[in-house]
């Protein structure tokens, strides 16, 4: 990778530094970046005299991103077989782009505009040439788009012989809100509240990623005590999705007073976040240069007996799954992963430190006030359902530690940067952020204005879609709500 460009977490460069190759220069910076050890965080494309196709690779090892581009029209040679991390990228950019990776070994739409551009071969929503499997005692089940209760839009096909999955397709788009393309010609006022409600659930997460990019674009310092802040906030936001999710993968089992505790607990949590902004889900907590709301002696108070109580509570009632057989016999080698199939495809977050990976955001990209307090990795090795369980308990006490910590000695100072300079125009910007789900990627461009040209989003969920459908291939199909609470991916974080 010695023609790309590297930058730090957060960091920002003019587009003429970015490297322009040929499109076999930007494959074999790609191929050989990730033979290395690299992975592809994002590969998106930007209308700048023609379409400039980007390629981001995360290099834990040096703790920096490297980005390398070229201009594709037409057609061009697919990455997906060599590179299989790129597959659903380069689909996108078949949707978005009317541009075709041949040999692409299932180029098939992501949010239901034809592949390509193609208006002769359009499809409405939930149109898709489905894989099928032919034989006589071959059956198809189709599940979804709509769902009992509240859960969002998606369509899952199973390709079955008797109760065992050979093969699940997994079709989302049903909610495309068009995010990303509203962000065009921002920042403005609504591009926060955008970043808010992307994925609802991670309204910290993505607001954090998008600070980053707009006081990275002008210069903007964040006080110290402001960072902290965030931190806090995120690491609620991260213990109460994984309180909620421990408890709903227990009433998947039949697991009632886990289910029952669990569910409380998270609301438990979830207010104390209320306590720092208002909002439950911390919306409006965050502002390009800081925060809006600080915390006096009796709020921290007040949230540090809180989030010990919360705590205590969530472990007694997590603790009883590990000592039910029924349980654990449940949860024990279903829906698993190996790590090779989890590095091939590129698992991020609680999915691949469940697969072994010790991967992190916080760590291996450290950022604002993860630069001074390091939160070990929690990561466990079977890939399956107990995993994914056993990581999300061991997180939930690590990001406690971390808050109370911070609560002990919050930094003193403002919580606001006065507004830094204008905003920089032709320049590249990347953030990383660990969400509760994964990492988070946010890109961005700007123009000759400084206003934004293209924002790319990757939520975690895009990069693990696939692997919950290989989580099923040899399982019974009744595994699969079970499967599918354990990575407890967004829908809408997809449908961007």
């Amino acid at each position: 990778m010695t023609e790309a460009l590297f930058l730090p977490n957060g960091g920002r460069a003019p587009l003429s530094s970015v490297p322009f190759l040929s499109f076999q220069g930007f494959r074999k910076a790609i191929v050989e970046g990730v033979d290395a050890g690299g992975r592809l965080v994002a590969l998106f494309g930007s209308q700048e005299e023609g379409v400039r196709l980007y390629g981001v690779l995360a290099w834990k090892d040096r703790a920096l991103l490297s980005v390398v581009s070229t201009r594709i029209e037409g057609r061009y040679p697919s990455l997906t077989p060599t590179v299989p991390q790129a597959h659903l990228f380069e689909r996108e950019i078949a949707e978005l782009w009317e541009i075709e990776p041949t040999d692409h070994p299932w180029l098939k739409p992501v949010r239901f505009a034809s592949p390509c551009g193609k208006v002769e071969n359009s499809k409405r929503c939930g149109e898709a040439d489905f894989f099928s499997i032919a034989g006589e005692e071959i059956h198809e089940v189709a599940v979804g788009p709509v769902h009992a209760g509240i859960i969002e839009p998606g369509h899952f096909r199973f390709q079955c012989h008797g109760e065992t999955v050979h093969h699940l397709e997994i079709l989302l788009g049903y909610q495309h809100r068009g995010i990303e393309k509203a962000l065009l010609g921002g920042p403005d006022k609504r591009s926060l509240g955008y970043m808010e409600t992307l994925a609802g659930d991670t309204t910290i997460g993505h607001g954090s990623a998008y600070c980053r990019i707009y006081e990275a674009l002008t210069d903007t310092p964040v006080p110290a005590r402001a960072q902290a802040l965030r931190g806090i906030a995120l690491e609620l936001e991260r213990i109460a999705n994984h309180i909620g999710d421990l408890g709903a993968l227990a009433g998947d089992v039949g697991f009632l007073p886990t289910m029952s505790y669990c569910g409380r607990i998270r609301g438990d949590v979830l207010n104390l976040t209320g306590q720092i902004c208002g909002s439950r889900f911390g919306r409006r907590l965050l502002i390009p240069g800081g925060v809006r709301y600080d915390l006096d002696e009796e709020q921290v108070e007040k949230i540090r007996k809180g989030l010990k109580r919360a705590v205590q509570e969530a472990e007694e009632a997590v603790g009883l799954l590990w000592k039910s057989s029924s349980v654990l016999a449940r949860f024990e080698g279903t829906g698993a992963l190996s790590r090779e199939v989890a590095e091939e495809i590129g698992l991020v977050g609680v999915a691949a430190r469940a697969c072994g990976i010790e991967t992190d955001v916080r760590s291996d990209f450290p950022y604002d006030i993860y630069q001074f307090f390091n939160i070990p990795t929690v990561t466990w090795h079977t890939g399956d359902v107990f995993a994914r369980a056993f990581v999300r308990s061991q997180e939930i006490r690590r990001s406690a530690e971390f808050v109370l910590g911070l609560l002990e000695s919050l930094p003193t100072g403002e919580i606001l940067a006065p507004a830094g300079g204008s905003l920089q125009e032709r320049q590249l910007v990347l953030s990383l952020v660990e969400g509760w789900r994964g990492e988070i990627f946010h890109g961005a461009v700007t123009d000759r204005n400084g206003r934004f040209s293209c924002y790319k989003v990757v939520d975690p969920s895009f990069h693990n879609w696939f692997g919950l459908a290989l989580a099923l291939r040899n399982r019974q199909i009744s595994d699969f709500p079970l499967c599918n609470k354990s990575f407890n991916l967004s829908y809408c974080g997809h449908d961007l």
